[in-house]
């Protein structure tokens, strides 16, 4: 079975070569491959390692870890509108201003995040206070 698939695996990756080779594309997409590499190795992987050696020592990493997350993916959606060149032919097309909202949800992240992280911090300095005044005896004051 494995064998199959992998045999039709090739066979469409061989059709979509032949396609991609016989439209006049096959330089463009070569050129975004190698784009996409360069990205990938040279900013957002590094990125990605200096902020999990920054995250390693703050005690809230998870609660930072999911807003970067959710911050990235953002940014990848917002991406491609963000940088389209030029004006489009429709006026009505991307009538928002992206990046102005791009950045209010961003802002809406770190908002979210540092909330969640106070009440953490207060929740856990109730449950605190509650245990010292479990331990202590009846009659002290």
């Amino acid at each position: 079975m494995r064998v199959l698939v992998g045999a039709m695996g090739v066979l469409l990756m061989g059709i979509g070569m032949a396609l991609l080779a016989g439209g006049g594309q096959f330089r463009d997409v070569a050129l975004w491959l190698a784009g996409a590499v360069v990205l990938h190795d040279g900013v957002i992987a590094p990125l990605v390692l200096a902020a999990g050696l920054l995250l390693g020592g703050i005690a809230a990493r998870g609660a930072v870890r999911a807003a970067l997350i959710v911050a990235g993916c953002l940014t990848v959606v917002a991406l491609p509108v963000m940088l389209r060149p030029g004006a489009p032919t429709n006026a009505s097309a991307l009538p928002l201003d992206y990046v102005r909202n791009w950045l209010l949800l961003l802002g809406a992240v770190a908002a979210v995040t540092a909330i969640l992280l106070l009440l953490r911090r207060l929740r856990s300095r109730v449950l605190r206070r509650k245990r010292r005044t479990a331990r202590r005896p009846r009659g002290a004051a």
